[in-house]
């Protein structure tokens, strides 16, 4: 089974290795009879392994603009939900471009690869990933997973490199720390030691035997992202912007409150989502790591139509009744303390940065637009009650 994003396995899958990661038995800080389990720790190495190189094989295979070095030409106005700073980094220039697109075959096709190369190199791994990650949230609106992408590459630290983070006082974690090391005792092991230990070593065997079909498909010409082989979802397969779209294309839904949408005097006003492109003159939104779903759906449905995205026609439907629960979903409702809209309709439009310092720009857009037609037609309440009806949709019932 697979998902759009694949960031809900990603969730479950930290979330299912962090249970492994605190004891059982104890609050402590600093357990004295139980540490971290290595294997544990390797889990959470095995995991940002596998989505760094599950990303890079993907672009590699899949997409000719990645091998071409022509992607970055073209992501920064593409990607789901740009943000300010993306505005001015696709004007860059394109030996910059193709140098970023070299860096990221860089992090996710060799990088990966110094986690099993000893314990200096599995650290630069960690930095350079974070900071990879970094530069990632800079630059897009990728809601929390970069965030949560940072998490698995703190296991490429030990103790030693990351004691600055500790205060020095005595009798704090890192002096409490640096005398358990240093006296060298180990404390008796108890029944919960052996429990803990027996359930390690199952939880290791569990991991190998659910990487047997991920690592497959790693290996495969006929790679898929994003799938789990398993119904718990715990170990999984991973990548991102396989293919990159060359032209950005965006769904605008607006209503009028004409009794007739065909009639040419008809006022049709446009619904402004909360951080997607609509509004040509409203600069690009930070979000990060906040997540907007319905922004990125309609990412999604602008290049599909809507006969693969019902979803919309129901959200019209919702929007014609102005129910709250979907309104609070957008950013703007024209039709606020007015009359509910008669007529719902989808226009489909290409956008595109407009250039700094450009005539556009000098007129306050951050986009320019040009209407490629109709993504779905007027759509009206009462219309659309047998299109609920045979989904099993609750009609919506104007408030």
């Amino acid at each position: 089974m697979s998902d759009r994003s694949g960031w809900e396995s990603q969730l479950l899958e930290t979330g299912f290795l962090g249970m492994f990661l605190c004891p059982l038995w104890t609050l402590s800080r600093l357990p004295r009879s139980t540490p971290p389990s290595s294997i544990v720790i390797w889990g959470f190495r095995w995991l940002i392994f596998r989505i760094m190189l599950g990303a890079g094989l993907i672009k590699i295979r899949e997409d000719h603009c990645w091998r071409d070095l022509t992607c970055m030409n073209y992501h920064y106005e593409t990607q789901p939900v740009p943000n300010p700073i993306a505005y001015f980094m696709h004007r860059s220039p394109g030996w910059f471009h193709q140098f970023e697109t070299l860096f990221n075959h860089f992090i996710e096709l060799v990088v990966p690869f110094f986690i099993f190369m000893g314990r200096k190199m599995c650290m630069v791994h960690g930095v350079l990933q974070i900071l990879f990650q970094v530069l990632l949230i800079i630059s897009g609106n990728l809601s929390f997973l970069n965030w949560l992408t940072i998490v698995p590459s703190i296991a490429c630290f030990d103790d030693r490199s990351l004691a600055f983070l500790f205060s020095p006082r005595c009798g704090g974690v890192k002096d409490r720390v640096l005398q358990l090391q240093g006296s060298g005792e180990q404390p008796p092991p108890g029944l919960g030691c052996h429990i803990r230990r027996v359930v390690n070593i199952s939880f290791g065997l569990l991991i190998a035997y659910l990487s047997v079909p991920v690592v497959i498909n790693l290996l495969s010409s006929r790679q898929v992202m994003n799938t789990s082989f398993n119904p718990l979802r715990i170990v999984n397969t991973y990548g991102a912007f396989g293919s990159i779209t060359k032209e950005r294309t965006e769904v605008i839904l607006q209503g009028t409150s004409s009794p007739d949408p065909n009639d040419p005097a008809a006022v049709w006003q446009e619904f402004d989502f909360k951080c997607k492109p609509g509004d040509l003159w409203r600069r690009p939104c930070f979000i990060s790591p906040y997540h907007y779903r319905l922004d990125w759906l309609m990412w999604f449905a602008a290049f599909q139509t809507y006969e693969q995205n019902e979803w919309i026609i129901h959200l019209a439907g919702k929007l014609l009744a102005q129910e709250e629960e979907a309104l609070s979903l957008i950013a703007t409702n024209p039709f606020a303390g007015k009359d509910p809209p008669r007529w719902i309709r989808g226009e489909h439009f290409k956008y595109k940065f407009s250039k700094p310092g450009g005539a556009h720009a000098a007129e306050g857009k951050w986009w320019i637009r040009k209407r490629i037609g109709p993504y779905f037609p007027p759509v009206n309440l009462q219309g659309l009650r047998k299109f609920y009806e045979d989904r099993n949709w609750p009609y919506p019932v104007r408030d």
